[in-house]
C-alpha cells in the first residue's frame, strides 16, 4: 500500500483521473443542448459556430489526453478522439431536435467536427512540445 492506496486501486485511479474530466465535459454539453435557451447573453453575442467549435475542441482535447493516457499511440490518439467527438456532436444534434425552441443542423455538426479536429491536434502540438522539452528536476 502505497499513500493509503493498494496496488490494485492504482489502475483505476488512473483511470479516473484520465475519463473523469471529458465525461463531466460531455455531461455538460449534454445539459446545455437540453435548455432552450442557454447562456443568453454568450449565445445572443457570439456566433453559434465559433462556440461550437470551441466547445467540441475542449472535448477532443479531453478524450485525446484519455487515450494517450491509455497508452494510445499519437496518431490513434488523435482519430479516435476526433472519431468520438464527432459521434458525440451527431448524437448531440439529434438530441436537440426534440429540445423545445432548439433545431438540429449539419453544419453545427461539421463546428463541431472541425472543433475536434483542432482540439485534437492541439493536444497532440502540446504534448510533443512538453515531451521535447529538457528534464527540469
Amino acid at each position: 500500500m502505497v499513500n493509503g492506496v493498494s496496488r490494485f486501486d492504482r489502475p483505476l485511479l488512473r483511470r479516473l483521473s484520465l475519463w473523469a474530466a471529458p465525461v463531466a465535459y460531455a455531461a455538460l454539453i449534454f445539459h446545455f443542448s437540453s435548455e432552450s435557451n442557454p447562456l443568453p447573453a454568450l449565445t445572443e453575442n457570439v456566433w453559434d459556430k465559433a462556440l461550437h467549435f470551441i466547445e467540441y475542441a475542449g472535448l477532443a482535447l479531453l478524450v485525446c489526453r484519455g487515450w494517450l493516457g491509455e497508452g494510445f499511440g499519437r496518431a490513434a490518439a488523435i482519430a479516435s478522439a476526433v472519431a468520438i467527438t464527432a459521434l458525440y456532436g451527431a448524437t448531440d444534434e439529434w438530441h436537440q431536435q426534440w429540445v423545445p425552441g432548439r433545431d438540429s443542423s449539419v453544419f453545427d455538426w461539421a463546428a463541431d467536427t472541425i472543433g475536434a479536429v483542432a482540439g485534437a491536434a492541439a493536444f497532440a502540438t502540446l504534448a510533443a512540445v512538453w515531451r521535447a522539452r529538457p528534464d527540469e528536476r
